[in-house]
């Protein structure tokens, strides 16, 4: 295939080698080049976004005018956007109605897949010949790609694992043990899926590749960069100075917001998305973080 890849940092630049190395023709965009990324659509069988969610609205604007008819779009960004309260594939769908898009989420380590390690992800869309022909061309021997028809619960689950991995920062830098992370990622999965139904997103979503799958991986691993920033910060690091050490995008912060927004439309408790926020802002300390989530009032156990 032909493939336009949009933005090099990590992730672009993974699936950029990834796809090279199975022949396809890649060429690629980032805005270092400062080039124009209409340039880079004409002549592409796809084009892959993997720009951090706050650049995707002003992209999708600039090339809407220069979208070549036909051409489809294979969305990697994870995140909400905060003043939209949109999805990256929802933001590019609002300036680009007849576009076919596929979202590509999963438990996505982007050093391991430059290593060779193997991984599997999800190709979500309401297209599903699309879907299940980008799994012919993009699949290989280390990087098995499935399908589903539930875009956007896909796209929810990918972005919303990212602020409960700052959470399990937060509770691995406190050095809180074993039970307490599991007793929080499940709870955090429980959030996760109040958001993603009320969404539309379908149930099943949360407890596959793209839901539980990269809550696993992010939220476990010292290579995940949202689960670096909440470690960091709950060591007396800032969150400037987090950033700054990481030299990377975190999302899980700005995604914890736009989850709190989404919340107040429909009328859910996120209290972790709550905490991460107030603690991200210097609202709370570490503690009263912990104090407030192990204070909740006792119940039922509901998912």
């Amino acid at each position: 295939m032909r493939i336009g890849v949009l933005g090099q940092g990590a992730w672009g630049r993974t699936l950029s080698g990834l796809f090279e190395q199975q022949g396809h023709r890649v060429q690629r965009w980032s805005r270092t080049h400062r080039t124009d990324p209409a340039s880079l659509l004409g002549g592409q069988d796809l084009i892959i976004c993997a720009v951090a969610m706050a650049g995707v609205p002003s992209l999708a604007r600039q090339l809407e005018p220069a979208w070549p008819d036909g051409l489809p779009l294979l969305s990697g960004t994870k995140g909400i956007d905060l003043e939209q309260q949109l999805t990256a594939s929802q933001v590019w769908q609002q300036n680009l109605p007849s576009m076919r898009s596929v979202v590509l989420s999963g438990p996505n380590l982007a050093t391991e897949l430059e290593q060779g390690l193997p991984a599997a992800s999800v190709l979500a869309s309401s297209h599903a010949a699309l879907a299940a022909e980008l799994q012919r061309e993009l699949s290989s021997d280390s990087f098995r790609l499935y399908t589903n028809s539930d875009p956007v619960g896909t796209e929810l689950a990918g972005a919303l694992k990212n602020v409960m991995a700052v959470a399990a920062g937060i509770c691995d830098g406190l050095d809180l043990g074993t039970n307490a992370k599991a007793s929080l990622l499940t709870r955090g999965l429980a959030e996760m899926g109040r958001l993603l139904v009320a969404m539309g997103g379908a149930p099943a979503t949360l407890y596959g590749l793209a839901g539980l799958g990269d809550l696993l991986a992010t939220a476990n691993s010292s290579l995940s960069r949202n689960y670096r920033f909440g470690r960091l910060m709950a060591q007396g690091v800032s969150a400037a100075e987090a950033r700054e050490t990481l030299q990377a995008t975190v999302e899980g912060p700005m995604t914890a917001k736009a989850a709190m927004a989404l919340a107040r439309q429909h009328d859910l408790s996120l209290p972790i998305c709550e905490q991460v926020v107030a603690f991200v802002e210097g609202l709370s300390t570490a503690d009263q973080v912990l104090r407030i989530l192990m204070e909740r009032e006792l119940g039922q156990e509901k998912r």
